[in-house]
């Protein structure tokens, strides 16, 4: 027996479910935004379980960065004898690419199982799955905000202050989010249906962790090789980290920069096409 459907003058009806063939296709970026207290929920539930009721808790996020400060200043800045960014300490550089990069990590690692550790919210209900590999970026904001308090204490310790330029680093902040994004919903996509796909990501971070300029400046890189570097993304991420950190002679080689962005435009657009192809398939793999 049919029932009475709101009216689309009815405030009830912006909260009715309607199931209708190509809907969920067509509406999916408004579906998005109706759904951002999900996402919420879920970004919540990351940081509690981060957090709550563990031993090393923040400290995990406080030793990691520094004990790998300690050895990139060892083995780049003492034993290489690798320059750094203008006046700024060796210890202070390596420190203002980390944060940047251990962001940029953290929301790949992160994204890469969230799929399959929601696999029974993914089989019960509908939801744009999109936003479950999107909150995980609310803890690498978390670690990233820890790295930079002690990051803070270290310019404090070493009496090197940064300047005005400190103001544009949300901006920057952003920019690093958008370049792990993309990588981020490929590799959320593949592990899905290829389950020994977790196993080949801590060996691209590590991979990615030297290659990338973060215990060196990229100016040591030969110009004739700098443009080709930049094809990394996350290059251009932490020159531009270090130019609002480090102030002073840290500057922003522009063309790489803008190279560094059309890769992070291109790999965004690739991943958010890729996860929204294999998307209809989640519930089915999981």
């Amino acid at each position: 027996m049919p029932t009475d459907a709101p009216s689309p003058d009815d405030p009830a009806a912006d909260h009715v479910l309607v199931l209708e063939p190509g809907r969920a296709e067509r509406h999916y970026w408004r579906d998005l935004w109706a759904y951002r207290e999900l996402f919420a929920i879920l970004a919540w539930r990351d940081l509690t379980v981060r957090y709550k009721q563990t031993v090393i808790g923040i400290a995990w996020a406080v030793m990691r960065p520094f004990l790998t400060m300690v050895i990139f200043t060892i083995l780049f800045g003492r034993l290489a004898k690798m320059p750094s960014d203008g006046a700024a300490p060796y210890p202070v550089m390596v420190f203002a690419g980390m944060l940047p990069w251990f962001l940029f990590s953290t929301i790949l690692s992160e994204a890469s199982n969230s799929l399959v550790v929601n696999a029974n919210l993914i089989g019960k209900v509908y939801f744009p799955r999109l936003l479950v590999p999107a909150s995980t970026v609310a803890v690498a904001l978390a670690d990233a905000a820890v790295t930079f308090v002690l990051l803070i204490g270290m310019m404090a310790w070493f009496q090197f202050w940064p300047d005005w330029r400190i103001l544009v680093l949300p901006v920057f902040v952003a920019l690093a989010v958008l370049a792990a994004l993309g990588p981020a919903l490929i590799m959320t996509a593949m592990n899905v249906k290829y389950r020994d796909f977790r196993y080949i990501i801590p060996f691209i971070l590590q991979f990615g962790l030297y290659v990338s300029p973060v215990g060196f400046s990229s100016a040591a890189v030969p110009d004739q090789w700098r443009l080709l570097y930049s094809l990394n993304p996350a290059v251009g991420v932490i020159d531009g980290f270090r130019w609002c950190l480090l102030g002073g002679e840290a500057e922003i080689y522009a063309p790489g920069f803008a190279l560094s962005l059309a890769m992070v435009a291109a790999l965004l657009w690739i991943g958010v096409a890729y996860f929204r192809r294999t998307e209809r398939t989640f519930a089915d793999l999981l």
